[in-house]
Formats: structure tokens, C-alpha cells, sequence
């Protein structure tokens, strides 16, 4: 199994959201990612990032969201225009996995009319309750003809343990991560907002925007534990991480 990591957009937001103490005017810049998982029973895709219509008019497809987190990257630098350099179209995509719903991990969803959409049973019933749009939950973005397939607990996507879902809420109710091993690189754990940054990992301590902080400690203190025993934690938004990584036709497997 290959796993790529292809670009998703990229945002600007204030840094005090995640890193306690910093000035209220200073911004961090945020990049924003998907994962592709070439499984042998089929392409997997955990995330799909920000809508390319995001970049274009900000404010007409995120209104006031934009505002919180404001769009800074080009429609090229989105899921689709990417996975064409795999020489991949939506149609070549067999599951969606949305860690959560909001509007920069599930931007691309309308694309993959042919896919399975998993989503936790939870996260969707955030997004359709009344208000849900105050919460980030945008419903142009997330709901999509073919509708959810949900779960509850721990979901091995194929059955034989290579792409395990996990729950793990906090950041919102049905927040989710991606176990995935592979045969020479090892672990990883696709964390998504679970954590944002390395140093919600290190300190522990999740960012202001949190449904639950007390879950979200919890999940941090899960996903360290899963650090400490080997894994590497691919956090949702760090660009010191980012830069990193294997990206687009590089892979790991």
C-alpha cells in the first residue's frame, strides 16, 4: 500500500487559537492536507481538504468562517488539481474518510460522486442540528448526494487492519483519526484536528477552537501514547511537519 500526502489549500488564523499567550493580532499559517491510500481494494482518500471555490471568493462560499480562518492558497493547490498529477480523477476514488466536517477537511467532498463517504455518526449529527452553522458546520460543503456511511466505534475500512478508524472526540463530536500501517515506513496516525500541531501533541494542550476540552485532552494524551509506542502522528495543520513530508508523487509504503 502507497500513501501520498497532497495538498489541500492553506490558511491564515490568529496564533492565539493555538499557542496560549500569544499576541491577539499575531497570525500563523496554517497549511491544510489530505492523505491518498492506495489499497489493494481500492484508492482511499482521509480528508479532502478546502473547495477550490474557497480561494476564489472567500467570503461567498465560507461567509463569516472566512474571517477566522481566511483562505490563502490558489484553486491549483487544492485535492482534485492534485491527484491529477497521479494521473487520478474524482471517479478513480472507492472511500472518503471525513475526520470531521468542517469546511477545510471536507472542501472536495462534492467531487467523488462515485465514493463511499465515511463520517461518524456523531460528526453528522453536529452538522445537521439546528444551529450547526455557528459550529463551522457549512452545509453546501458537507452534504453531498450519496449521503454517509457512518460508524461508531473503532472501523477497519478493509478488514485487515492496514486503515483503522479511530474515534477520538474533542475537537468536535465525532472527530476522527486514521491508523495506517505500512509494510516498510511504518505507523502513522493521521490525527487531523485531533492535533492541529506537533505542540498540541508535546504540551498536551488542545487549541481554543475545541467542542470539548476535556475530550480533546484525552484524545492528545491517546495520540501520545501512540507517539511514545512508535507511531508518527501526522498532525493536521503543521507546517514545520508539512514541509517535511514526502508530498504528491513521493509516497511512503
Amino acid at each position: 500500500m502507497k500513501m501520498h500526502f497532497l495538498e489541500g489549500g492553506r490558511l491564515r488564523m490568529r496564533r492565539s487559537i493555538y499557542v496560549p499567550g500569544a499576541a491577539k493580532e499575531e497570525t500563523i499559517e496554517l497549511p491544510v492536507h489530505a492523505t491518498l491510500m492506495k489499497h489493494p481494494k481500492g484508492n482511499v482518500l482521509f480528508d479532502s481538504g478546502c473547495s477550490p471555490e474557497a480561494a476564489k471568493d472567500p467570503q461567498a462560499r465560507w461567509g463569516g468562517v472566512s474571517k477566522v480562518m481566511t483562505p490563502i492558497f490558489a484553486p491549483e493547490q487544492t485535492v482534485v488539481e492534485q491527484l491529477k498529477r497521479l494521473e487520478l480523477a474524482p471517479d478513480d476514488i472507492d472511500v472518503v474518510v471525513c475526520s470531521h466536517l468542517h469546511p477545510d477537511h471536507c472542501g472536495c467532498n462534492a467531487y467523488f460522486r462515485s465514493a463511499t463517504i465515511l463520517c461518524h455518526e456523531a460528526e453528522v449529527a453536529a452538522a445537521q442540528a439546528s444551529g450547526a452553522e455557528n459550529q463551522g458546520y457549512l452545509r453546501h460543503e458537507w452534504d453531498q448526494p450519496q449521503g454517509f456511511q457512518t460508524f461508531k466505534a473503532e472501523h477497519d475500512v478493509f478488514g485487515d487492519g492496514r486503515i483503522v478508524l479511530l474515534p477520538m472526540p474533542g475537537h468536535t463530536p465525532g472527530m476522527t483519526v486514521a491508523r495506517v500501517s505500512l509494510q516498510r515506513d511504518g505507523i502513522f496516525v493521521l490525527a487531523s484536528d485531533a492535533a492541529p500541531l506537533q505542540i498540541c501533541v508535546e504540551q498536551g494542550v488542545a487549541p481554543r477552537n475545541t467542542w470539548n476540552m476535556d475530550l480533546a485532552a484525552k484524545a492528545l494524551a491517546d495520540l501520545r501514547t501512540f507517539r511514545d509506542n512508535g507511531d508518527t502522528i501526522i498532525s493536521g495543520h503543521d507546517d514545520m511537519q508539512w514541509r517535511a513530508l514526502r508530498k504528491g508523487s513521493e509516497y511512503y509504503e
